[in-house]
């Protein structure tokens, strides 16, 4: 019993540091969180205890109110950490497919499956919706990476719908912080099965290439890659 007792207490204290480290991380971001937090959960609370005295029940609205209020300063709180923590990864490379691995049950995502010299990259997500590519980088030079993605999971997966999106603040993109939102509200055309299958096959095609035997040392002089081959990796 001690040792369960002990176990509780310490994952208690690691949920207190990890919040505690979350509040630090997003006043960074955000100076007014404290004074944010301060008002909604005293402003709910004093509603709910307000109406409790009008009605003559203040004791049991008071302690309703006041879970009411601890429920909405956890909300408030989450969703304003989130917004700093796509603040601060704005702009930095694979915030994509950081965003992309927490989409949500049911999206099996692999990052960079396509890359330029100028580290211009297209992460993959596959789900009910189908498949959806998202590019991060130049604007300009990842449309080229895109198509030639698109163009090859058309010709491995041809009956499985393509989305392509392009992460950024410019026109006809994706902000980094309604990029999962954007992802959810894509139709759900594919059944869990043909989910699987839709993966296994290009995850069978990714370890094809990537097992692709190629000579040692230098490639000689004239020597081309054949067409088809991993480009972009």
């Amino acid at each position: 019993m001690a040792r369960k007792e002990t176990a509780a207490d310490a994952a208690n204290a690691g949920r207190l540091k990890q919040i505690a480290l979350t509040y630090k991380m997003t006043r960074k971001a955000d100076k007014t969180i404290g004074l944010v937090l301060a008002a909604v959960g005293i402003g709910t609370f004093g509603v709910f205890l307000a109406i409790g005295f009008l009605i003559g029940h203040e004791y049991f609205l008071g302690v309703f109110g006041l879970l009411i209020a601890l429920l909405a300063t956890a909300i408030v709180f989450g969703r304003r950490a989130e917004r700093a923590a796509f603040g601060q990864m704005e702009g930095q490379p694979g915030a994509a497919a950081a965003v992309l691995d927490n989409v949500g049950r049911g999206w099996t995502t692999t990052p960079a499956v396509a890359m330029n010299r100028n580290q211009d990259v297209v992460h993959r997500a596959v789900g009910k919706a189908g498949i959806v590519l998202v590019a991060e980088g130049n604007p300009n030079r990842v449309k080229s990476l895109l198509a030639a993605e698109k163009k090859k999971m058309n010709r491995i997966v041809a009956d499985v719908p393509v989305h392509d999106l392009i992460v950024g603040t410019g026109e006809g993109q994706v902000e980094l912080k309604k990029l999962r939102t954007t992802m959810l509200k894509l139709p759900r055309v594919l059944t869990g099965p043909q989910v699987t299958t839709t993966t296994d096959r290009l995850r069978a095609m990714g370890d094809l290439m990537s097992n692709m035997p190629l000579p040692k040392g230098p490639m000689p002089k004239g020597m081309k890659l054949p067409k088809g081959g991993p480009r972009g990796r």
